[in-house]
């Protein structure tokens, strides 16, 4: 006998009050932590990031097989849905409903509240640094900062921005539209979730899944907002000159504090008004132009930047994806141990093992590195003995790189699933499963990764060839792409240029915070999707604390480390949420199946069942 799904979600709400609609557990649990967070940065700021950015590393060295495996079980089941019929074609919706938005606002809107700040910043930094840090360069297979470093970089720029980001975002988003359009559940995460845990949705359980999704909702886009705010303050330096928004002591200019705090204020106050006016004007309008203005941008590097040269390392890259994706996405490292490292070494090697484990297992430095940090004794060992003790390190040098670049990614996005996810969800009403994976999945990552070798192969071009001549690799990471700008256009069109940039970097800020601030009052709403105008004013200011306070506990010298610490850590225990959605989502599309396939044999009973 086929029994009918678990339906009877039941959200406690309260009747009056400030809280009133609102489930005040979520609220108030998610609302503890953050000021809890907040109060420990302002008063112990050293010894909070300190504490944080040690338990971080020991978070992403202890689960780094964990991510990297995990992620490509999301995108082997995504597949598996998309490709196979009698899945594909189930709709998020009613039968006969037809999606809300014109599949231009629906592009535009994910692709502005998904990636929109993290392609600014890093569309030319993410390239620029795999071009010179990438495992193929750990493996001494190729010199970095060369044309043979530039597919090996390229293959995991994608892999960072391309199908496996997205399908983390689209794993949280397909099962929460799913449970809700299909099965009339309100849009939150523990809907998703019922399939599984069935009536332990409505209580404690329940309450502990919507809290961990406003947690890692407010720490991830806190780390997107803080890398846009630092953007945006380097285009208004490059558009006024004003230097109080500027550290100018060091080598290059990075933003100073109060340049910060003052660009988050103008960014968040944009960003409330926009949460205030709600889906369907202030983020739908906002990331229309977004999507307008990207296009200036990306046909600006078309014309004047290096098109040639970024279309050749798309199409390769994008084959060079595609042939790797099996091991990216199950290849995972593990620490190496002293001993098994000592045990590696050539014989005569072995009694210096002390001395040559930590350079030999550094991701992070080279093998001339290594060889000029060796003591006198371990230096006289000769060439040849040398590079098999480099070798013999090199496991531990790829687990640090992945744990430390990859990882720390796919956290972040693993941060970002409940946000993203449950937006996609909201927008996403009357869409089939395969229209949701193609257009939330492929797509998507397509446009990332014409930006990643249209911007980032254009600055790579202008250091190979010697014209920038190191100046944008040595730039910070925000910064890069005015740097690069600066290189192919001049007077008045490289003023206009900048403009639009710091325009598009401000409107995709306001866009991705104003998406953050209505998905938290969502989800603490119960699947609310108008909720009270007070509430998101509040949860605006709880996020701009939150972003300064934390900005300021890490100082100048990297503003952005105690929030990316505090994200990574927020970030797990959703990871593990995550992967029972997906197991959820199976389940649900198997049972219904079975319940259509049964129905008109009348085998369907009244009872519930999961």
């Amino acid at each position: 006998m086929i029994k009918p799904p678990f339906t009877d979600v039941v959200i406690k709400k309260s009747s009056s009050g400030f809280y009133e609609n609102y489930c005040f557990p979520i609220a108030i649990g998610s609302k503890c932590i953050m000021v809890a967070l907040v109060l420990w940065a302002l008063l112990w700021p050293k010894s909070a990031n300190n504490i944080l950015n040690s338990f971080k590393w020991q978070l992403l060295e202890n689960f780094n097989a964990f991510y990297i495996i995990l992620f490509g079980v999301f995108a082997v089941f995504l597949i598996a849905i998309a490709v196979i019929p009698s899945t594909g074609k189930l709709v998020m919706g009613l039968p006969g409903e037809k999606p809300e938005y014109s599949n231009f606002s629906w592009f535009a809107m994910m692709f502005g509240a998904g990636l929109g700040v993290g392609l600014m910043v890093f569309a030319t930094a993410e390239p620029l640094g795999l071009w010179a840090s990438n495992p193929e360069i750990l493996a001494q297979k190729v010199e970095a900062n060369t044309i043979e470093a530039l597919r090996p970089a390229y293959i995991f720029t994608f892999a960072h921005y391309g199908f496996h980001t997205w399908g983390v975002f689209v794993i949280a988003g397909l099962a929460m539209a799913y449970c809700s359009y299909t099965r009339g559940l309100p849009l939150t995460l523990r809907s998703a979730l019922t399939p599984l845990i069935g009536r332990y949705a409505n209580g404690f359980f329940g309450h502990i899944i919507d809290t961990f999704g406003v947690v890692a909702t407010i720490l991830a886009v806190s780390v997107t907002i803080g890398f846009g705010v630092s953007q945006f303050l380097n285009g208004v330096y490059a558009i006024t000159g004003m230097e109080w928004i500027m550290n100018l002591s060091g080598e290059t200019p990075t933003p100073s504090d109060a340049g910060l705090i003052a660009g988050l204020v103008i960014i968040m106050s944009l960003s409330i008004l926009s949460a205030v006016s709600g889906v369907g004007k202030g983020v739908k309008y906002l990331s229309n132009l977004n999507l307008i203005l990207s296009m200036v941008l990306l046909l600006t590097f078309v014309i004047f930047g290096s098109f040639f040269f970024a279309m050749t390392t798309y199409g390769i890259a994008l084959v060079d994806y595609i042939l790797n994706f099996l091991s990216l996405s199950f290849l995972a490292y593990f620490p190496l141990s002293e001993a098994e490292f000592t045990t590696a070494l050539p014989a005569v090697a072995q009694p210096y093992s002390n001395d040559l484990f930590a350079g030999a297992t550094n991701a992070w430095g080279s093998y001339d590195k290594f060889v000029s940090g060796l003591s006198s004794e371990a230096a006289t060992l000769d060439e040849a003995t040398l590079l098999a003790v480099y070798e013999a390190g090199n496991n531990g040098r790829q687990f640090t790189w992945q744990a430390g670049w990859t990882t720390f990614y796919w956290a972040w996005m693993v941060a970002y699933a409940p946000f993203v996810g449950l937006f996609l969800a909201r927008i996403s009403k009357g869409r089939t499963v395969r229209e949701f994976v193609i257009g939330c999945v492929v797509a998507p990552s397509l446009v990332c990764f014409a930006w990643m070798t249209i911007l980032g192969a254009t600055a790579i071009d202008l250091e190979l060839s010697g014209i920038a001549n190191g100046a944008i690799s040595s730039a910070s990471n925000t910064n890069k792409l005015f740097i690069t700008m600066s290189y192919i256009l001049d007077g008045g069109f490289l003023s206009a240029m900048n403009v639009v940039c710091a325009v598009l970097v401000l409107t995709f800020l306001v866009t991705t915070a104003d998406s953050g601030i209505l998905v938290m009052n969502t989800i603490m709403s119960g699947g609310d999707q108008e909720t009270g105008i007070k509430h998101r004013i509040v949860w605006g200011f709880v996020l701009t604390g939150v972003l300064g306070t934390l900005l300021l506990a890490a100082g100048e010298s990297n503003p952005m480390e105690a929030i990316q610490n505090a994200m990574i850590i927020g970030a797990l225990p959703f990871s593990f949420i995550l992967g029972l959605m997906m197991i959820a989502m199976g389940k649900a599309i198997y049972r219904d199946h079975l319940r259509e396939k049964y129905h008109a044999a009348g085998l369907v009973t009244a009872e519930t069942q999961l």
